[in-house]
């Protein structure tokens, strides 16, 4: 109780001992009610209150009949004073604040038109049907006073009424509630519009007041009224955000939270889940991921995880990284920072989802899109995760081959998530590399990829030749094509798009270099050829000593003369010379490492 709260009512009982007091009667008869005791007279409580009636018909003639003791009134000393002020005729006001208190305590006390009329039953119940429930504001207001005032609340049937008044007020004063009922393609269309830009209602605050029954009581007052299920998103986030506050759901360690709290907060979470609406981007991704993280940090029932790991999954095109990384909240050292398992349970219910719609759905590009982008945000995901160290082998292999292939367009996301994995587990063996690196298709990796591949000492052996092998392949391709096919005559580059024109000046790059390398090799096929006449030459002045002195010959008599070098062996070495993938070769003696300055590293 507030301190002022405090000083009204030690002022009230301090005015009505004032007024007994001053009366020439003196008391008679002395209440108790829980902690505070009032002094008071038997006629004016005996001609309003049949329950006191009651009690002084009812005591022996032995016992002491001037001490009346009441511990389970409504409301307490507080509504007991109230009630006492109006048998003695002491004015008092009436309000939304007391209200639910008098009506209680007026049927627990039996104050009603059997022992006096204008009692203060019909008093109250006047106020309630004239004023109280008259605004959705009071309503509320009185609910929430109601609540902890039964079960008498519930039987004089004032929690059911405050209910009906705001559930018909809150329909007429929302857009959401139209007696008419439209189909669920309209539905969708209006949730997915709304989805955008939230509207929340002038009342959803106020009812964040009420705990979770009366709330939950209250919002299936509304649908049964016609209000739409797909407007109590807001109202529901509003709640969970006020109710679920102080949850350490984004970090790691232990629990710092009580029993008690744990379990109401418990009931509360599983409640919200119940009641949120069934139709698809009702409610936000990131508002889903939160009540999910909640509920695993609470533990509620496995049921309730499950239905938010499906919402997840119908809108796992709208997710970002955050949504994802949810903590493991095992509460030891031995497990990893992220629970990997949720999410790969989310990823099935995405692809069972599009399964689905792919079957009812002629709609293709759509899907396609949308799943190009889930590709992305899981290959993100597990970058971010490939450098946890206790993330296991099986679980990254299990979580990459869930990805579908037609979501990667490219393999560098994959590229790098494999590259951090195996920074992070430097002692795997060489069968767990080559598992590993057998999660990307080596042809679909980019330049630069392919280009940091090769010189990346981290990967298997196999894996760089795959590497280098389909990058040769590509460039064969490309020269080939350039070759054979004409160059078309270039647009102007003001009308040229970005992408187009970006390719285009690629293109004549590589024209480019392939005009030089052609004159290159016709500058070696004429030094090729000086060189053979200038060595035919040679070998046919060339002649052999018969000076006995010589201590040399000219040419071995013994041996025959060495072969001469052919034209195509003279060119494959001085191609060889070139080196195009910029690796040294073979030399017998293993694979040398490429240059320290090229090899680094994207994680």
């Amino acid at each position: 109780m507030s301190a002022k709260k405090k000083d009204l009512l030690s002022s009230a009982m301090k005015r009505t001992s004032e007024w007994i007091s001053s009366q020439e009667v003196s008391s008679d008869v002395t209440v108790h009610v829980g902690e505070a005791s009032f002094s008071l007279h038997k006629f004016p409580l005996l001609s309003k209150c049949g329950f006191i009636k009651k009690l002084m018909s009812e005591s022996n003639k032995d016992s002491d009949s001037s001490v009346i003791k009441i511990l389970d009134i409504p409301g307490g000393s507080e509504a007991f004073e109230l009630a006492a002020k109006f048998c003695y005729g002491i004015n008092f006001d009436m309000s939304t604040e007391n209200i639910a208190m008098l009506r209680c305590a007026a049927e627990y006390l039996e104050m009603t038109e059997e022992h006096s009329v204008e009692n203060l039953v019909v008093r109250a119940e006047a106020y309630l049907n004239e004023v109280a429930l008259k605004s959705l504001s009071s309503s509320i207001t009185v609910l929430h006073k109601s609540e902890e005032l039964l079960p008498t609340a519930e039987r004089v049937k004032l929690v059911s009424r405050c209910i009906d008044a705001i559930a018909y007020m809150t329909c007429q004063e929302s857009h959401f509630c139209s007696p008419s009922s439209s189909n669920s393609g309209n539905n969708e269309v209006v949730v997915q519009q709304q989805s955008k830009q939230p509207v929340v209602d002038w009342w959803a605050e106020d009812l964040t007041v009420l705990r979770i029954d009366s709330f939950q009581r209250v919002l299936i007052a509304m649908m049964a009224r016609g209000f739409k299920q797909y407007g109590l998103g807001p109202v529901l986030m509003l709640y969970a955000q006020k109710s679920l506050r102080g949850l350490e759901i984004f970090g790691k360690g232990m629990k710092k939270i009580e029993p008690k709290q744990e379990h109401e907060k418990r009931v509360i979470l599983e409640t919200i889940v119940s009641l949120l609406p069934r139709e698809k981007n009702a409610m936000s991704v990131s508002f889903l991921s939160m009540l999910l993280r909640a509920a695993i940090y609470l533990e509620t029932t496995v049921a309730c995880r499950l239905d938010l790991e499906k919402r997840l999954g119908l809108q796992l095109g709208q997710a970002v990284l955050d949504d994802l990384l949810i903590p493991s909240y095992s509460f030891t050292g031995d497990h990893s920072l992220f629970d990997t398992d949720t999410v790969q349970r989310i990823l099935m219910n995405y692809l069972e989802f599009e399964v689905e719609g792919v079957r009812i759905s002629n709609n293709g590009v759509d899907l396609a899109g949308d799943m190009e982008r889930v590709g992305k945000l899981l290959e993100n995901y597990m970058a971010e995760i490939a450098s946890d160290r206790n993330v296991s082998l099986q679980k990254f292999i299990g979580l990459a081959e869930l990805i579908p292939e037609q979501s990667r367009v490219t393999e560098d996301g994959m590229y790098r998530a494999v590259d951090i994995y195996l920074k992070a587990h430097p002692n795997m063996s060489d069968v767990e590399r080559k598992k590993v690196c057998s999660l990307m298709d080596c042809q679909k990796l980019s330049r630069e990829a392919c280009a940091h591949a090769a010189q990346n000492d981290r990967l298997p052996v196999q894996t760089i030749v795959q590497v280098l092998y389909y990058e040769q392949q590509r460039l064969r391709g490309e020269v080939t094509n350039d070759s054979d096919s004409p160059a078309p005559p270039p647009p102007a580059a003001a009308v040229l798009p970005p992408k187009l024109s970006s390719y285009n000046d690629e293109l004549s790059k590589l024209k480019r270099e392939n005009q030089d390398l052609k004159l290159e090799l016709l500058k070696m096929k004429m030094k090729l050829k000086e060189f053979e006449k200038e060595s035919d030459k040679k070998s046919s002045s060339s002649t052999i000593s018969t000076n006995p002195n010589s201590p040399i010959s000219t040419t071995s008599m013994d041996k025959p003369p060495l072969p001469r070098k052919s034209f195509i062996n003279s060119v494959s070495r001085k191609l060889g010379k070139l080196n195009p993938f910029g690796i040294t070769p073979y030399s017998g003696r293993g694979r040398t490492k490429p240059p320290k300055d090229r090899r680094h590293s994207i994680s």
